[in-house]
């Protein structure tokens, strides 16, 4: 994966008001995968006191993203099929993981799964990208890697 790509989109979840709103952290990053983490807080809690669909939808949201992007062209969602399977323990930490399942020119397919930190899966979901023939905007704002001496 090219190094700039993967510094810019690391920089910019760290500075993106929604992740830091639920505390989505970007761990890994990798051409057409990634892995996010979130803390399941008393306010992501729905009127049963379970998790609010869309505090995992976030989750979920947030790994895709960044999985999508990875190529270093822009990526926006077209479909996602989410499966919610259980709820989470309170205060429990969990992750998404994205992995693309098939990529074309114009459209790429990702699974994503969410899990707790005992590997009990709590989400699945599989989603379509349309690919855009255009560079992260974002990159323009990173230096080129200098050549080494």
């Amino acid at each position: 994966m090219d190094d700039r790509v993967r510094e810019a989109i690391f920089r910019r979840v760290a500075e993106e008001p929604f992740a830091q709103k639920f505390g989505l952290k970007l761990l890994a990053l990798d051409d057409g995968h990634s892995r996010v983490e979130m803390r399941f807080t008393p306010d992501m809690e729905n009127l049963f006191g379970m998790a609010h669909g869309g505090a995992l939808f976030a989750l979920v949201d947030e790994a895709f993203e960044t999985a999508s992007n990875s190529h270093g062209t822009m990526a926006v969602a077209l479909s996602m099929n989410v499966t919610y399977l259980a709820s989470p323990h309170p205060g429990a930490l969990l992750t998404a993981e994205a992995k693309e399942l098939n990529r074309s020119n114009r459209t790429a397919v990702y699974e994503i799964r969410v899990e707790d930190e005992g590997g009990r899966l709590l989400v699945s979901c599989q989603a379509l990208v349309y690919r855009m023939a255009k560079p992260l905007p974002f990159l323009a704002d990173t230096e080129p890697p200098r050549p080494e001496p």
